[in-house]
């Protein structure tokens, strides 16, 4: 087992992560966000994205999830917690809680640049159920012990950006159900699900987004406050739940077993080099 974790905005370490090495991945997708870090965390395994790249230069809508999901795989990943700072959509969520998200709704554009598929393949996972429930448990129980407020299942409408949300439509989200607002994480969980790793957001709230009356509107510095402000306890709650994933035998490490369409006799060689670590199995 292997424990891959993908920050972003505000946390860029984690006391306790020994043993170090930079490790820099060529993927068939291009660049991933920056070199990987691999090293030891509550005697694990663990694999360390900044999301942004160091410095945090990396858009949202620039991510190259393809290729850190890639790098996630081809260095042995089978499970992501993946921590990102996000808007709250109701009153319930208030800044520096944690909402373990278990619902997406795509607002992207960026379809074909969260499959690794196509060129010459066809596959459709399952995706009803975007993000892991044995992870999202271990998470709960950690959070909770390192004294966080932490809400348990959720849906996170992942819009494009970089703007953050006109007025109009955060109302709008508001009134469709949706909880808390970002702008990473689909690409993530469906290239994580491609790869047959299991993933689960650990969201931050950092902010009311807009829609919220008599609040400040959300700023970058705001963001960056909050998240401060909460880091210690995202930080031992990934310690703690580090220490506590077990292997199971998850649904989400077998998604690619009833995906594929294309017979494997016309899978293209080239095509099934550039997926070898997401296909090995099954060739």
């Amino acid at each position: 087992m292997k424990i891959g974790i993908i920050s972003g905005s505000g946390l860029y370490d984690i006391e306790g992560f020994t043993g170090r090495k930079l490790v820099r991945v060529k993927t068939p997708f291009g660049a991933p966000s920056d070199a990987y870090v691999t090293g030891k965390l509550a005697g694990r395994d663990i694999v360390f994205l900044p999301r942004h790249g160091r410095g945090h230069r990396i858009l949202p809508s620039e991510l190259n999830h393809r290729a850190n999901l890639w790098g996630m795989k081809k260095l042995g990943v089978t499970h992501i917690l993946s921590v990102s700072a996000v808007g709250s959509l109701q009153e319930r969520y208030k800044p520096c809680d944690i909402v373990l998200v278990d619902q997406f709704f795509d607002r992207t554009k960026k379809s074909l640049e969260h499959t690794f598929f196509g060129r010459g393949i066809v596959a459709h996972v399952g995706f009803a159920d975007p993000t892991c429930g044995g992870l999202r448990r271990v998470l709960a129980d950690c959070a909770r012990e390192a004294g966080a407020t932490v809400h348990v299942g959720g849906t996170y409408v992942n819009m494009e950006g970089p703007a953050f949300s006109t007025r109009a439509e955060s109302h709008a989200y508001r009134k469709l159900g949706f909880d808390v607002i970002g702008m990473t994480n689909i690409g993530e969980a469906k290239c994580a699900r491609e790869a047959e790793i299991c993933y689960q957001t650990m969201a931050m709230v950092t902010d009311y987004d807009c829609w919220k009356e008599h609040e400040e509107t959300v700023t970058v510095e705001m963001i960056i406050q909050n998240l401060a402000a909460n880091a210690a306890e995202a930080k031992k709650t990934i310690t703690l739940a580090v220490s506590r994933i077990v292997e199971t035998d998850c649904a989400c490490q077998n998604a690619l077993a009833t995906a594929f369409i294309t017979d494997k006799k016309l899978w293209p060689a080239k095509a099934k080099r550039d997926l070898a670590p997401l296909l090995k199995k099954y060739l």
